[in-house]
């Protein structure tokens, strides 16, 4: 079992600053900062899940719901890391791997989102 609190915390900063940007800022790109992010979440949360199923791609539900989005990706994870069996050191190795990636990723964006 995995402590996800530092995505989970990461992605809620990073939410709370894209619900507070002004819309000129969400169209200037951070809006598409956010939903990229959102998405490269979901797909490592579905890739997890079930490895053996095609990922499907979020969807594109505008500018203002980006926030949600990136928080319901981010939990989506966050609960499949949580309670993956960890099974053998390589597979906790993975799991881990899987959330640091995850953990770095967010911070990517929300050092370098237009907000």
């Amino acid at each position: 079992m995995l402590d996800t609190t530092e995505l989970t915390a990461a992605v809620e900063r990073l939410a709370d600053r894209l619900r507070a940007a002004p819309q000129s800022r969400l169209q200037r790109g951070a809006a598409a900062d956010g939903l990229a992010l959102a998405r490269d979440l979901a797909f490592r949360a579905q890739r997890l899940e079930n490895p053996r199923t095609p990922p499907r791609t979020m969807p594109d539900a505008g500018l203002f719901a980006v926030a949600d989005q990136l928080v319901v990706a981010c939990n989506d994870l966050a609960e499949i890391l949580r309670t993956a069996p960890a099974g053998s050191p390589p597979r906790r190795e993975a799991l881990r791997r899987e959330l640091d990636e995850a953990v770095a990723a967010v911070r990517r964006t929300a050092a370098t989102a237009t907000l």
